[in-house]
């Protein structure tokens, strides 16, 4: 299916996956409506400017999450709607604040200006597996999750799993919205996402990437894949018709120890501390309703090599 003539909106544009999903929509002949927090920061828009066709068939507009009715104009005119914009934070102060309220409340206004207007025929939301498998079941190497795995709120409130909830959250009040009022909503659930850096900035999980390197460990476990599948997967959700639910979106589960094993074969100059090896295999993510939208998931290998060419050349890497 051809972009051509077509308009689409996309939230958060200037985040990390939201600029390679602006990219791939412009490629394919679509109009973008797409909206960042702020017009006049040049961190925000000077890359998404930069974009082959963008002159022509991309619109810039400042639209404020947490603003009730303040996308209810953007939204006006699309065919679809693609939800990125929601804050990525491992640690937080303020997390009804920082965290929770943004992703539920941005969410749902998102879903409501939606509802204002007939020409939206599907809405994309960007999730994540983090509001998969934060929850009391045994997870081991037998064990694949799959769209049918939801994250607990109980037990991330428990253990403080201020990003988990928001994702949990956001999701669960989006479906209940989007069955009341008749949205065909779509969520897509990425898990640990790499790859090259459009956006001048750092971003949360590329910053991560890098303490990772160092040896710095948040989680035992990562859910990896690549930024440019993500965004096309996106597309694919709005492109087939048959497209329905909820989708993991993921390459590989790695331990740590075999995350820095990859990297230390493709640089071998590169200090990287050693990692004690994960006694036992971890579970898997489910590929095969993603890959059924026609997804063939970048190896990690390359994700991790063109990840740090692209730290390398914007500088926040030297080798």
């Amino acid at each position: 299916m051809s972009g051509g003539g077509r308009v689409v909106c996309v939230t958060g544009a200037s985040g990390y996956v939201a600029s390679w999903l602006v990219k791939l929509l412009l490629q394919r002949g679509y109009t973008v409506k797409a909206t960042v927090r702020n017009l006049y920061d040049p961190k925000k828009i000077l890359h998404l400017k930069a974009l082959e066709d963008a002159e022509e068939r991309l619109q810039l507009l400042q639209a404020d999450l947490i603003e009730d009715g303040s996308f209810d104009s953007v939204v006006d005119g699309c065919e679809a709607v693609f939800h990125t914009a929601s804050p990525v934070l491992f640690s937080t102060t303020h997390p009804q604040a920082q965290l929770i309220e943004p992703a539920v409340k941005g969410t749902l206004n998102i879903l409501r200006s939606c509802s204002k207007v007939t020409s939206v025929k599907r809405v994309v939301v960007t999730s994540s597996t983090a509001s998969l498998v934060f929850n009391r079941k045994t997870k081991g190497p037998d064990v694949l999750i799959d769209e049918t795995w939801f994250s607990d709120p109980d037990f991330c409130e428990e253990n403080k799993l201020w990003y988990p909830l928001s994702k949990t959250l956001a999701e669960k009040a989006a479906w209940k919205f989007a069955e009341e009022n008749g949205i065909d909503l779509v969520v897509m659930h990425p898990g640990f996402v790499l790859g090259p850096l459009l956006q001048p900035t750092l971003n949360a999980t590329s910053e991560f990437f890098l303490d990772l390197i160092k040896g710095k460990e948040l989680f035992p476990w990562y859910p990896f894949v690549d930024v440019r599948d993500v965004a096309y997967a996106h597309i694919m959700a709005f492109e087939n018709p048959s497209a329905a639910g909820r989708y993991c979106l993921v390459e590989r589960v790695l331990h740590h120890s075999g995350f820095l094993q990859i990297l230390k074969k493709l640089y071998p100059s590169l200090n990287i501390p050693t990692i004690s090896a994960a006694e036992n295999p971890t579970h898997q993510v489910s590929k095969e309703k993603a890959e059924s939208l026609g997804i063939k998931f970048m190896p990690m290998e390359v994700s991790f090599k063109d990840t740090v060419e692209s730290l390398k050349e914007k500088n926040f890497l030297t080798l």
